[in-house]
């Protein structure tokens, strides 16, 4: 087994357990786990990606793992639109959180879509992807802010995000791709920023965990 197929694999299964995981948080806690805007480009980039990866080069370790992580999307999706409205402002009735949903998700896929209309399948694919997660770290943070609890949250999802961004980041960051692609610095700066941000997120979750099981003075 090679590096690149190691870091690949490592990639695969840390985003995997987060999707998972995810799913089960959010319907434990009537919640959902994965900031909306996140999911959204998820989503779209695991369709897309999946669709026009393999009938450009058939099916790859890579395109199986996006047509795994797109199925486990519709699970998340399915927590937003279950538990999501409770989130949404109480002035603006229901159709209209359906209404915004729907409207990220065309959003997501247009945005998506250009990446790989002015980059290519590749590099449309790496570039969005890193700066997509890179996004998804601040809203996890702002997440847990806005909730002031571990509501839909949790270390595993966390620490498995951390873990399956790191690796991408190093083959494609410093190592690159061999005969495909060289160390990407763009990759790099923002695996960078990903990687710092996901620690405060662990560290102020864990935080919100210790005040949580702390006994009410009341």
């Amino acid at each position: 087994m090679t590096i690149e197929t190691f870091l690949m694999l490592l990639s695969g299964v840390a985003w995997t357990i987060v999707y998972i995981e995810s799913i089960r948080i959010g319907i434990r806690d009537k919640s959902y786990a994965m900031p909306f805007w996140a999911l959204a480009l998820n989503i779209a980039w695991e369709f897309l990606h999946a669709i026009m990866g393999f009938r450009a080069v058939g099916l790859t370790l890579q395109i199986g793992i996006n047509f795994t992580w797109f199925l486990l999307d519709i699970g998340l999706l399915y927590t937003y639109f279950r538990y999501g409205r409770k989130y949404f402002p109480a002035w603006l009735s229901r159709p209209w959180f359906y209404i915004w949903g729907i409207l990220g998700i065309l959003t997501a896929f247009i945005l998506q879509y250009m990446f790989i209309a002015e980059f290519g399948l590749l590099m449309g694919a790496v570039y969005s992807a890193f700066l997509q997660n890179l996004l998804m770290s601040v809203l996890f943070i702002t997440m847990l802010s806005q909730r002031g609890t571990s509501e839909g949250q949790s270390l595993l999802i966390a620490i498995s995000k951390c873990i399956g961004t790191l690796a991408p980041t190093v083959f494609m960051g410093i190592l690159g791709i061999s005969g495909v692609m060289a160390p990407n610095r763009l990759v790099l700066a923002c695996g960078i920023l990903i990687f710092m941000f996901d620690l405060v997120y662990i560290w102020l979750l864990a935080r919100v965990k210790q005040f949580q099981r702390q006994p009410s003075l009341a």
